[in-house]
């Protein structure tokens, strides 16, 4: 098994919106902002070479938005995900799973392409299945209206439209295997089923953090983002998670954070904090 780092290029999203009750005197301290209260976020994905698969999690937001749209969010960077693929001398056409960790546009928009010759949409993926599952799938086409304005139809329905979809199974509090090594924890103060891919790689656990620990700054406990449906739930499951990743050395993966690409954590009499940052390459 190899694992890539595929960045898919950089956006930006109100800090106060991003640490939630947090205030600003203290996460500016460690994440600026710039004069707007903006900061930015990578959209950064993980895939993983294993034998005939090649597994792509998460999509980074995609290009078929309107400009009105993508201006609320300050697209910037050289990345993107054909470009990302390339420099690691593969193709879209390659990719034969796509695994979306929940359905939020930053992290499925790429998995849906427009169809100029049609003027419609379908995946930009064509030989891969999709994976989610059957609860976050519910969560998503009947979004709630906190959400709403997060599941868009066109990044969600033309998946099932396409036949594609496939939902993966669970066992207890954990997904079942895509392939022997991944699997994925279900979680849901984010949003509900909200997957966590864990990675056995080089005899260490890779996690990919997804909107659990969006940044290296969210990992002290009570930081959460305002976007959490269920803020006090996060704290449990963050509690949960991040006492394990201390205990089992885990490499943590951040999908958001422009600064770190990974990090570990350590407990300390003041409980699990950010230990180390560096790449994924460095493993």
């Amino acid at each position: 098994m190899i694992l890539h780092t595929i960045d898919t290029g950089l956006f930006k999203l109100d800090g106060g919106a991003m640490f939630g009750v947090v205030p600003k005197s203290l996460w500016q301290r460690h994440y600026p902002a710039d004069s707007n209260n903006m900061c930015t976020w990578a959209m950064r994905c993980l895939l993983v070479q294993d034998g005939n698969r090649l597994i792509l999690v998460d999509t980074g937001i995609g290009n078929k938005q309107s400009d009105k749209f993508f201006s609320f969010f300050y697209l910037h960077g050289d990345d993107t995900l054909d470009k990302s693929l390339a420099a690691k001398g593969f193709h879209r056409n390659d990719i034969t799973d796509v695994f979306l960790t929940h359905l939020h546009f930053d992290h499925c928009g790429g998995a849906i392409e427009r169809d100029p010759s049609k003027n419609a949409y379908r995946p930009a993926f064509p030989n891969a299945t999709y994976w989610s599952n059957e609860k976050h799938w519910k969560w998503a086409t009947e979004p709630n209206s906190r959400e709403r304005a997060s599941f868009l139809y066109e990044n969600i329905l033309p998946i099932q439209e396409s036949g594609q979809l496939k939902f993966i199974g669970n066992d207890g509090n954990f997904t079942q295997e895509l392939i022997p090594g991944f699997k994925a924890l279900m979680v849901d103060g984010h949003t509900d089923a909200q997957m966590i891919p864990h990675i056995e790689y080089k005899g260490q656990t890779v996690i990919f953090t997804a909107d659990l620990i969006p940044s290296h700054v969210h990992i002290p406990v009570v930081w959460v983002m305002g976007y959490d449906t269920r803020p006090l739930l996060t704290l449990e499951e963050k509690s949960k998670f991040l006492n394990q990743a201390a205990d089992q050395k885990y490499i943590l993966m951040l999908e958001h954070d422009a600064i770190h690409e990974c990090c570990t954590v350590v407990n300390t009499d003041k409980g699990v904090q950010f230990e180390k940052g560096f790449k994924l390459l460095d493993l």
